[in-house]
């Protein structure tokens, strides 16, 4: 993916192969000696026994740069918080694990939901949305970067990439995302993102007319890479959604909050495999069907906040414009795949579509029937104006949590 187009709304910064990546590992170190970074790694403990995380904590540990690791754990009972402690502690760096389910944090979020302030639903949402909380406690850190646990082709180069821009102290971007080919050099991935998001956003533009916000979304190359960086002093105010419309919430607070010229985008890998979601066409509540509804629902949402008016008729002519421009696209996705020696499976593709077009009109349905809905979790700014001994009660849970329970020696299940 090395070029150099611009598209004249956010910057993309390109990897065009001529500056040595140690280069930027030596300028990062400089920096961060006055511009602390803190990586966060939200994960599952199914997650610890995947192809994956080892081989990312090795990469990482390897990173000089970085000031602290906090990993979020979620569906972990004690013995296996005390074997993921152990799992980690290959890390030179100070790093600290947050354990989601440990009773402490569980009374935790119950005084938070007393309060009328509690995270919705448990998910990947919620425990980025605590490791924030973490970080914020902590006072000590001027950029965090985040990305997932379950890719297979990780690189600490990746990282590097991925923070220099928002760690520069002469550029003004608070918000850096990551982008890179879907593929693992046998077949085109990326499946939401190339049949869903793409063309639904060409869709609405036919059917509601230009939007600004629109434009800002179509200008990502990858809009639902799990990598981004953000500069801390953005972090108090930035809404996290609780449900799969993550990434495209937290570019919507950063269109809200910093507008596109403090966004960017930069090429962070050649390639790149995670773990696969399920299609799950049974199962409205799983998989990429459960997925896809989020994201429309996380689209239409902001749309509306910013004046759009949604009716059943819009929505219906919406489904049709999509589903005959997505596939439009799967005939360019196949030419693309044969062209590169990748493999495409035309029927899958235009049956995902048909799920897509779907969940466009069920997640239109929910947005009209469920209009005081609020997908967010309250930002930590309004956490620490309901109870601001909130964040020191969590930075103590974490470390009470630490110290009791001894890590053992991890065993893998298989």
């Amino acid at each position: 993916m090395a070029d150099f187009h611009q598209n004249g709304n956010i910057a993309h910064f390109h990897d065009l192969k001529v500056r040595p990546i140690e280069e930027l590992v030596y300028e990062l170190e400089t920096y961060a000696q006055r511009r602390r970074i803190t990586l966060i790694l939200p994960c599952l403990y199914s997650e610890l026994d995947g192809p994956a995380f080892g081989k990312i904590l090795d990469e990482l540990a390897k990173v000089s740069y970085l000031h602290r690791i906090v990993i979020g754990l979620d569906r972990a009972t004690e013995s296996q918080f005390r074997m993921a402690q152990d799992f980690v502690s290959r890390l030179p760096q100070e790093h600290v694990m947050l354990w989601n389910s440990s009773p402490r944090m569980q009374a935790f979020w119950q005084r938070l939901e007393a309060l009328g302030i509690g995270p919705i639903e448990d998910g990947k949402g919620k425990n980025v949305w605590t490791c924030l909380g973490y970080l914020l406690s902590c006072e000590d850190t001027e950029v965090m970067a985040i990305h997932d646990c379950d890719i297979v082709t990780y690189h600490r180069d990746m990282l590097a990439r991925l923070v220099y821009p928002v760690v520069h102290p002469a550029f003004p971007y608070q918000l850096s995302k990551g982008f890179y080919p879907r593929t693992d050099g046998h077949k085109l991935n990326g499946r939401v993102t190339r049949l869903l998001v793409s063309p639904l956003l060409i869709a609405l533009k036919k059917v509601i007319g230009d939007r600004d916000y629109i434009d800002y979304l179509r200008s990502f190359r990858y809009p639902l890479s799990g990598e981004f960086a953000l500069r801390a002093a953005t972090l108090p105010e930035l809404r996290i959604p609780s449900d799969w419309g993550l990434e495209i919430g937290v570019l919507s607070e950063a269109w809200r909050n910093m507008g596109r010229n403090g966004v960017c985008q930069v090429e962070i890998a050649d390639t790149y495999d995670h773990k696969h979601q399920p299609v799950s066409d049974e199962d409205a509540a799983k998989g990429l069907n459960r997925m896809s509804t989020d994201i429309c629902k996380a689209i239409f949402r902001k749309l509306a906040a910013d004046g759009t008016v949604f009716t059943p008729n819009i929505f219906r002519t919406l489904k049709a414009t999509y589903y005959r421009r997505a596939l439009d696209m799967i005939e360019t996705y196949e030419h693309d795949a044969k062209m590169n020696g990748l493999t495409l499976d035309r029927h899958l593709e235009e049956r995902s579509v048909e799920l897509f077009a779907e969940n466009i009109m069920e997640a239109g349905h929910t947005f009209l029937n469920t209009p005081l809905e609020s997908p967010f979790i309250p930002n930590w700014q309004r956490v620490n104006s309901a109870q601001p001994e909130l964040l020191i009660d969590l930075n103590q849970i974490v470390a009470d949590d630490a110290a009791e329970f001894t890590p053992v020696a991890f065993k893998s299940d298989s």
